[in-house]
């Protein structure tokens, strides 16, 4: 092992990442399963938030349905995510296809999941905060349900 001298300057290396500056990233590929679990998870959450403000479903077996959902929808955004980055970047659109791409497919699961879950339709909610729909009354109108 050879000492520097005390007449050499010390010249510290560049910081470099080769996951940040390759074309063969993960890190990419890790952000894309980061955001589709997190769209994940505020899907499960905006569930949880109308199932319980609307008393629809929210009995013991509804709460147990989403507690096993959260695991399954935390999966399915990260593997969304994965698989819109990889289609996205197959078709050489640069990074901002892959990202577009990625905010796009989970973004649009999260509203899917929310649509179909999150608001039972007809379900016989005893809060009587919401109508029959089971929409929260805070959730906008132009977004759809």
């Amino acid at each position: 092992m050879s000492h520097a001298s005390a007449a050499e300057p010390y010249a510290p290396r560049p910081l470099s990442c080769p996951f940040v500056n390759d074309d063969d990233s993960c890190l990419p590929l890790a952000a894309s399963a980061l955001f589709g679990a997190l769209m994940g998870a505020a899907a499960w959450s905006l569930t949880v938030w109308a199932w319980a403000y609307c008393d629809a479903g929210y009995d013991a077996g509804g709460r147990f349905e989403l507690n096993f959902l959260l695991p399954v929808i935390l999966v399915a955004g990260a593997a969304a995510g994965l698989a819109s980055w990889s289609v996205g970047r197959r078709l050489r659109g640069g990074v901002r296809l892959p990202a577009l791409s990625v905010a796009v497919v989970t973004i649009g699961l999260a509203w899917w999941f929310f649509a179909t879950r999150g608001t039972l339709a007809d379900y016989p909610g005893d809060s009587g905060l919401c109508p029959a729909g089971n929409i929260p009354p805070q959730w906008p109108n132009w977004i759809p349900v």
